[in-house]
């Protein structure tokens, strides 16, 4: 094994650099496997690319081997993260690279995974094939932060986000939305990006939200949503029990009569009951291991003050969006403030503002 830092050229960043692409375009639709790109390359074209398919499998390597209609031998192939080496319900790509006489393999960083981790570096190597590893490695790092976090923890990455006003209201009676449309289409994005989203009972029987992306073309990948219930109190006319199936619609519960239950499981909502804490709030770090155990990754919370305070306070938000809008509302309406969680979010280490200029609003990004 090389100790010595390689250098790469400017090629082999631009085809890492698509790598990454292919594989963000695909981030939170993956399922339980992280997201890959892979780029393939002879004679110096570009002859094949491949990414992780929706819900995991196959993987990069495969696709992009299988995509390409040339011969690979003597090829180069890019790849996002270290290349699987065991068998699963897919054979492992290490062998797929061998068996096509693959002559170099740039991965950016070793996979988490200690079935994988470090291994295809020796076994590809082994094979007499040239293995380069840190080609964008800050950038690539970066990009799997959600997916070390998942492996190392156990736990879902939860993003949370928040609408303000200019004076710090969250809800006023009289105004129906705080930000402009171009910040509802980024959090259209973030609903896309994610593979659920969660809000209290008393959100969803406020506001009979939909919780869905309507982003064109992408509705088919909406997040599952998740609602913490506990005495199942969800209208049985809200659109979110009308639209529930057991795919869905995941709703967290402590105690409820069997008529209720056997109502909402017949709808085909996935009832998880779940403990409460001393104050009667449910153990948010609980119901997050439950739901990694049933294979949710990345989660959006939307729950308002309430819900977003308690995950601050219990330091279980990996990152932040607030969104502040120029619009002062008025408080002689009924009314929510936003201080009383407000000065939370400044323990975050990072904050950076998102370029968005069509918006008029500001979304700063805090990062923990």
């Amino acid at each position: 094994m090389s100790t010595r830092k390689d250098k790469f050229s400017k090629k082999d960043k631009t085809y890492m650099k698509l790598a990454l692409s292919l594989a963000s375009s695909r981030q939170g639709l993956t399922g339980v496997n992280p997201s890959v790109g892979c780029v393939i390359v002879k004679n110096n074209e570009i002859i094949s690319i491949g990414q992780t398919n929706y819900e995991g499998r196959p993987h990069a390597e495969y696709n992009a081997i299988k995509n390409s209609n040339v011969n690979l031998e003597g090829s180069k192939m890019y790849v996002t993260l270290e290349p699987c080496n065991h068998y699963g319900k897919t054979p492992p790509c290490t062998n797929l690279i061998i068996k096509n006489k693959i002559k170099k393999v740039f991965y950016s960083v070793d996979d988490i995974d200690k079935k994988v981790k470090g291994k295809s570096f020796k076994i590809l190597k082994s094979e007499n094939i040239i293995v380069k590893k840190g080609l964008l490695k800050k950038d690539v790092s970066n990009f799997y932060s959600s997916y070390f976090f998942n492996r190392k923890n156990k736990l879902p990455f939860v993003t949370g986000k928040i609408a303000t006003s200019k004076n710090n209201l969250i809800y006023s009676a009289k105004t129906k939305r705080i930000t402009d449309k171009y910040s509802d289409v980024f959090t259209h994005f973030l609903r896309f990006k994610n593979d659920s989203i969660m809000i209290s009972y008393k959100t969803l029987n406020k506001d009979n939200p939909k919780l869905n992306c309507r982003l064109e073309g992408l509705k088919k990948f909406s997040p599952k949503r998740i609602i913490l219930d506990n005495n199942l109190n969800t209208k049985t006319n809200s659109y979110i029990f009308k639209t529930a199936d057991k795919n869905n619609t995941i709703i967290f519960y402590n105690k409820a009569n069997k008529k209720k239950i056997t109502l909402f499981k017949k709808k085909g909502v996935q009832l998880i009951k779940s403990n409460l804490t001393k104050i009667k709030y449910f153990d948010l770090k609980l119901v997050l291991k439950k739901l990694y155990k049933i294979g949710i990754r990345n989660i959006l919370i939307e729950g308002g003050n309430n819900l977003s305070g308690s995950f601050l306070k219990n330091k279980l938000l990996n990152q932040f969006y607030l969104f502040k809008s120029p619009k002062i509302l008025n408080k002689s309406a009924p009314y929510k403030d936003f201080n009383n969680v407000k000065y939370l979010i400044h323990n975050y280490r990072i904050k950076s503002k998102i370029n968005n200029k069509l918006t008029k609003d500001t979304i700063t990004l805090y990062k923990n």
